[in-house]
């Protein structure tokens, strides 16, 4: 088969849809595919194209796939008119280059959000004549309401005309949670749908990953008996990550917790700002580290701290599936699909969004129950490699397409 894959975010950048993206590729490749990647010039979290990609258009091979990127006006400006100006940058880009660049396909996946990325998605499929499959990874523009990005009139009611004009169009929607789907399925009862689950390379992320140096890059030097509670990721709208600061500042007494919050994004000055306000001693802001130092990261911490600023439909953080993968227990701030995971693989504790109180309880109870923290990590642990390693969702994925052709 020869299959296009058509997304905003890809690697060199680090990112929950960058690692899944490619991983998925790497085993379209395994299993003997050509793939063709239409990605935007990397610039992802810090809103500057990476040193060495300039210009309108540029191609490259990368773990056996053909990568062309294309230039995007970068920007971490958190206001509509900016992030417009951004995603359609990319959307007209992609649409010059990949019109000329792409060859036929058989399959053409677009990842959405951006939603937009849809315009451009639906017209290279016509163009390669390709089956176009359409990844929901966040449920939009009802994530972006939720979260205020979007407010009533004109500019929703075109976005969800959007949303449900891709979705009509596409041969096959395929969603990584199953919140995703039950939406889109109550919505559009005609579409066909797929559950693409999002997951972990339990080969990369395992427990033997952990290490003393990474424990005391984490924790800037602590004692071996230190619990050093860690965020890694995007520091941004959704995650809510004040909540672990507030949290923090109740957890002042426990001389043996640390916070160490690893990566970049824009709000993360705000953060480092409301951390000097509240005093917080325990709590360490890290730069973004490259891909490949990330399991050893993880492993080392000894709680894996996972927040949303609030309930969004559908939304499940790859951060869950890392830390299982690695071992280590989890402390969820989110309802819904997420806390239901965590619960059938008693991998960790949830509390829901906006409940300071209950999260530095948790963090305290943890702390106080090495033992409990054992459990909980192999727990996961297995539950990883049982359910949700990326090799076998995507074979299942690619069995699919191949009987779809055949």
């Amino acid at each position: 088969m020869k299959i296009g894959i058509l997304t905003q975010y890809y690697p060199p950048e680090m990112g929950a849809p960058q690692a899944r993206l490619s991983h998925l590729a790497s085993q379209f490749v395994r299993r003997g595919h050509e793939v063709f990647v239409l990605t935007a010039m990397p610039n992802y979290p810090t809103g500057r194209i990476f040193e060495g990609y300039r210009g309108f258009a540029r191609g490259e091979k990368r773990d056996g796939v053909s990568v062309t990127r294309t230039w995007i006006y970068p920007t971490t400006n958190v206001g509509l008119a900016p992030r417009l100006a951004s995603y359609f940058s990319f959307v007209f880009s992609s649409l010059l280059a990949g019109g000329t660049r792409l060859p036929r396909l058989d399959y053409l996946m677009t990842e959405s959000p951006p939603l937009f990325l849809g315009i451009s998605g639906y017209l290279l499929a016509r163009r390669t004549r390709a089956r176009w499959i359409f990844n929901v990874s966040d449920l939009w523009p009802e994530s972006a309401v939720a979260l205020g990005a979007v407010s009533q009139g004109w500019g929703l009611k075109t976005a969800l005309a959007l949303e449900g004009f891709c979705y009509r169009k596409a041969w096959l929607v395929t969603g990584q949670s199953r919140e995703i789907l039950d939406d889109i399925r109550r919505r559009f009862p005609e579409v066909r749908a797929y559950h693409l689950s999002n997951g972990v390379d339990t080969s990369l992320f395992r427990p033997e990953c952990r290490s003393a140096a990474a424990r005391a890059r984490l924790a800037n030097g602590a004692g071996a008996n230190a619990c050093i509670a860690m965020y890694a990721g995007l520091h941004g709208i959704a995650q809510g990550l004040d909540q672990i600061l507030e949290a923090a500042a109740r957890l002042a007494d426990v001389p043996s917790l640390e916070f160490a919050l690893v990566g970049d994004g824009p709000v993360k000055s705000a953060l480092m700002a409301r951390s000097r306000e509240l005093g917080l001693s325990n709590v360490r802001f890290l730069d973004a580290l490259p891909r490949e130092e990330m399991p050893g990261l993880v492993a080392s911490a000894d709680l894996a701290l996972v927040p949303l600023k609030m309930s969004l439909p559908g939304a499940v953080p790859s951060k869950i599936y890392e830390a299982m993968g690695a071992g280590v227990p989890i402390v969820l701030v989110a309802s819904g699909e997420a806390a239901a995971i965590l619960d059938r693989s008693e991998a960790g504790v949830h509390v829901a969004p906006g409940d300071v109180p209950g999260l530095a309880a948790a963090i305290r109870g943890l702390v106080a129950d090495p033992e409990r923290r054992v459990k909980l990590a192999v727990a996961g642990r297995s539950a990883a490699v049982r359910d949700f390693d990326r090799v076998g969702i995507a074979d299942r994925f690619i069995d699919h397409l191949e009987g779809a052709l055949s």
